[in-house]
């Protein structure tokens, strides 16, 4: 039972791993703005103080820019990534343009005019329903706060006056806070505000620093000095704990410290069986930055590629030799590991509009245009793609994915537009792989699964997305609370979608991987290979443990286990057979 005084918080479990030490509340970064008129002769002047805002943000990003090559590691890739967005945002973007017009036009004060505008592109951006998008309006908070602070002169205050070993307690951490921070000083962080998608999180993953984000009313009742535990894996924090707690989360913390030992001898130890059957785990990437994780945790090579990070903080999309380049990176640190490209995969939830012109609403739809059906209509765009992967291949093995594809015609199509970007680049005397990338497709629409053994006809490989297959094979969406508890992979609809797929992959000879949340997750490794997938990919962090299932498995066994679980109508009985399976390991 906690003492008096002790209080206990849920909040987003964002990075994983248990942090303990006093708190050092930081205050907040919210300015309390005075909006005043000014005279048409005072414009000018106005104007200028702006100018020298903006002058000084940049220059205090070039700074962080400096500090970021310092860095080492995934951190330096997130915050240098994002860094040149700032840089972006402070030349004469919206943002920049707005607060200028509205003083000439409403003649109001800097501060007043840039807080106004944040306010209205807040409201743009808040109406589109979007994580991604909510997660980029809180980098134009921080930009255009930052040359608010100018303005008024405030300054916050360092991390670096934190005692050792501190955990920073704050309404909101931005990503340049996260720049200033040293992990061997700064233990873990809990915040009110933030969320999974944003840089701020996936830059204290990068630095495996602990932090919950999301905690409302977290400063009621936390003062500077109060012991904090932090627990990133499920979320929890507590302030002021009882003796009692505090030893138990000393030693969880201490248990977590040798896994993660032991776990890490395993990164040079090949995934095979007990009884030498051999697999292949794959990374998942997302940003740039990830790319020393995938190396840190011993993918095999990159499984899924999302292409989208291109298109990001952008007002139009990238061209053939911009995407080229990063391609051509990436490709190149892999080291002759293959890489999965998957075309772009915009619309339902993930909305560039920016980057590719207005959407109608039914791309907003996770059942209208997306993926495959966008980028076919947009061919200009989809071929673009086509021939900087081309180009890129000639640098390391790629394979080209397409998502959300549902029938064989999508496929032709796109084999269609691969050889046309192909034509096209030996006209330029660009050399082009002979034969071409192989090009497979995404299993995750129900109907795609049902057909796979006609797809497999067409298809060089399949990648099943677990992910989408779920909500689209259950009509639940995850992120939808009435119906979260509606989504569940261990459907037996699901399982046996995921069976037709792998063996119409199986009897045509081809490739088949699968690249949903469940491939990360060691409780559903043996069913997944029970069910004939020897291909996981997931994120760079999930690598070593599933390595660590599989390495204790035997896979003829599991092949057992899994053909008596599709047996079973109930996902209830089958969780139940799976866990049983896993006690045994």
């Amino acid at each position: 039972m906690a003492t008096k005084g002790s209080k206990t918080y849920k909040g987003l479990n964002i990075s994983g791993g248990i942090a303990i030490g006093p708190a050092q509340v930081r205050e907040t970064g919210g300015i309390e703005v005075l909006e005043y008129s000014i005279t048409k002769s005072k414009i000018k002047a106005e104007r200028e103080r702006l100018s020298h805002a903006v002058n000084l943000a940049r220059r205090q990003v070039r700074r962080l820019q400096r500090r970021a090559h310092s860095m080492k590691g995934a951190a330096a890739e997130e915050l240098g990534f994002l860094l040149d967005a700032y840089q972006l945002m402070l030349k004469g973007s919206r943002l920049v343009r707005g607060a200028d017009g509205r003083i000439i036009d409403l003649r109001i004060n800097a501060e007043a005019a840039v807080q106004q505008e944040i306010a209205e592109i807040a409201a743009t951006f808040q109406a589109m329903d979007d994580a991604y998008i909510a997660a980029r309006l809180d980098d134009i908070r921080e930009v255009g706060n930052r040359v608010i602070r100018n303005l008024t002169r405030k300054v916050l205050k360092p991390f670096s006056a934190a005692p050792k070993g501190s955990i920073i307690i704050a309404e909101q951490l931005t990503p340049a806070d996260m720049a200033q921070i040293d992990p061997g000083q700064i233990a873990g962080a809990a915040t009110m505000l933030g969320g999974a998608e944003g840089h701020t999180a996936i830059m204290a993953r990068a630095l495996g620093m602990p932090m919950v984000l999301g905690i409302e009313n977290l400063l009621t009742n936390v003062s500077t000095g109060n012991t904090v535990i932090v627990d990133g894996t499920a979320g929890d924090v507590i302030i002021n704990p009882d003796k009692g707690t505090l030893e138990r989360y000393r030693r969880r913390r201490e248990a977590i410290i040798r896994k993660n030992r032991q776990l890490d001898r395993l990164r040079r130890q090949p995934p095979i069986s007990r009884d030498g059957t051999q697999f292949q785990l794959l990374a998942n990437v997302e940003l740039p930055m990830e790319m020393p994780m995938v190396a840190q945790a011993g993918a095999e090579g990159i499984g899924l590629l999302r292409s989208e990070f291109m298109f990001m903080n952008r007002e139009t999309p990238p061209d053939e030799e911009e995407q080229y380049l990063h391609l051509r990176k990436l490709i190149e640190d892999m080291n002759g590991r293959p890489v999965t490209f998957r075309s772009l995969d915009i619309g339902a939830d993930k909305n560039h509009q920016g980057a590719i012109g207005k959407l109608d609403d039914s791309a907003a739809s996770a059942l209208g245009i997306r993926g495959i059906r966008l980028a076919l209509l947009n061919e200009n765009l989809l071929e673009t793609q086509f021939r900087a992967a081309l180009r890129a291949s000639n640098h390391g093995p790629v394979r080209i994915l397409l998502p959300m594809v549902s029938t064989g015609a999508e496929i032709y199509k796109a084999r269609q537009t691969l050889a046309k970007a192909a034509r096209k680049l030996k006209r330029r005397k660009i050399s082009v792989p002979d034969p071409l990338p192989p090009l497979g497709i995404m299993i995750e629409v129900p109907g795609a699964a049902l057909a796979a053994d006609a797809l497999a006809q067409v298809s060089d490989f399949f990648a099943i997305g677990s992910n989408d297959l779920t909500m689209y094979t259950l009509a639940a969406d995850r992120a939808n609370e009435h119906v979260a508890h509606l989504y569940d992979p261990l459907h037996p609809a699901v399982l046996r979608l995921i069976q037709f797929a792998t063996g119409a992959a199986l009897r045509a000879r081809i490739p088949i991987s699968i690249c949903g949340e469940i491939a990360g997750d060691p409780r559903f490794t043996a069913l997944l290979v029970g069910l004939g997938l020897h291909e996981l990919s997931m994120t760079p962090a999930a690598i070593p443990h599933v390595k660590q299932r599989i390495r204790n498995m035997d896979a003829v066994a599991a092949t057992a286990r899994a053909a008596l679980i599709m047996d079973q109508m109930d996902s209830g009985r089958i969780a139940t057979l799976l866990d049983d399976f896993n006690s045994l390991a």
